[in-house]
């Protein structure tokens, strides 16, 4: 028996549609879309445009804003890299995975770009007000995660996104954890969503989006063949085409349909209340005097639960309950300003339901937990 409760990595298993897209795409659909007129290509590229107008609708965007990818951080390095290109100051939070934390710092080891660090406080006013006085006259992006990868902390997105408006700076927001979740949508105010394929909208590994409003551009990373002004050496300025240099993964990006449609049959809103269900049942089980667990009263969080099992390093509980046959991940997540935050400097473990994960299981992990404790 293996559980995976690490779903915040990377959703398994994936719906049978989505395995059903993969396996059709391979087998059926071996064009390289937009490269070519014959009727395999052209086949291909009808497939791989469903999903661009499938992501386009979900995400209320238009269908050639949507830009594919390897993966959320692949998509968080065009935006950051390419907004930022001519220099000036940038604003993250104090919560970031290192998808957004690495190119910023990198960005700032060049000498042309600055940064601040907008920290995150239990309080959501208190938060948005330290992020207002970051603010300079050269400020020209904020980027923030919407829910946090270590903890679940859903940030003020909505409060944030009005800010940027207001001060005419572009929103980058990181939807790895809440997109498929929380019911995410351009309108909310983002000028550029940047999201994971692979986990809660349940495509296969190797894929991501970007999704634009439109109203920044954004400077490409990579120049290459894209299937269109061929005939020029300038690198096309209009997207998709400007960032999507070189064969996309055209059977992922298929397959990925599915999981969207998956997704938007179920509901956002069923699938969060079954996987905070899940949540709040395994935090009922555990006894507070043995594991310590990383929420506090009053914040909203995304199904995702951090907690440290008292006198045992997470790495090695996190691989005790493997061996029991429970997924969980340890450390710290890739996010290492999150865990600075949380004052958690060895990582802790993490707890992350999908919507194929029940009650049942959760019962079996916290039994598992409790053995663990006593024999401590």
């Amino acid at each position: 028996m293996t559980v995976n409760f690490d779903n915040a990595a990377t959703t398994f298993p994936k719906p049978e549609s989505v395995r059903r897209a993969l396996s059709e795409a391979v087998s059926r659909y071996g064009g390289n879309a937009g490269r070519g007129g014959h009727r395999l290509t052209l086949a291909t590229s009808e497939k791989v445009f469903d999903t661009r107008q499938t992501a386009a609708d979900f995400f209320g965007a238009v269908p050639e804003n949507v830009v594919f990818t390897l993966n959320c951080t692949h998509a968080l390095n065009f935006a950051i890299q390419g907004i930022m290109k001519s220099g000036g100051h940038i604003i993250i939070s104090s919560i970031e995975h290192n998808s957004v934390a690495r190119p910023v710092y990198a960005l700032s080891e060049n000498g042309n770009v600055f940064y601040s660090i907008a920290p995150v406080y239990d309080d959501d006013e208190q938060f948005l007000g330290g992020l207002k006085r970051l603010i300079r006259h050269d400020t020209k992006a904020i980027v923030c995660t919407i829910a946090g990868n270590v903890t679940g902390r859903i940030l003020p997105f909505r409060e944030i996104a009005q800010i940027c408006r207001s001060r005419n700076i572009c929103f980058i927001a990181d939807g790895a954890q809440a997109c498929g979740i929380l019911d995410v949508k351009l309108s909310d105010g983002i000028n550029i969503l940047c999201t994971s394929g692979h986990k809660g909208l349940y495509g296969p590994a190797g894929t991501g989006l970007l999704i634009s409003d439109g109203e920044y551009g954004i400077s490409p990373v990579i120049q290459g063949g894209t299937g269109s002004s061929s005939m020029n050496l300038i690198q096309p300025d209009f997207l998709p085409d400007s960032l999507e240099s070189g064969t996309v993964n055209t059977t992922g990006i298929i397959a990925l349909k599915s999981g969207i449609d998956f997704v938007r049959k179920m509901g956002t809103d069923k699938i969060y209340a079954h996987e905070n269900r899940l949540c709040r049942k395994f935090i009922s089980l555990l006894d507070p005097d043995r594991v310590t667990v990383y929420r506090t009263e009053g914040l909203k969080y995304a199904p995702v639960v951090s907690f440290n099992i008292n006198g045992m390093p997470p790495e090695e509980a996190a691989g005790l309950l493997s061996d029991r046959g429970y997924c969980l991940r340890a450390g710290l997540h890739c996010s290492p300003l999150a865990h600075k935050t949380l004052g958690t400097d060895e990582g802790t473990v993490r707890f992350a339901p999908s919507v194929f994960n029940n009650e049942n299981q959760v019962y079996g992990l916290t039994k598992e937990i409790k053995k663990l404790c006593e024999n401590l």
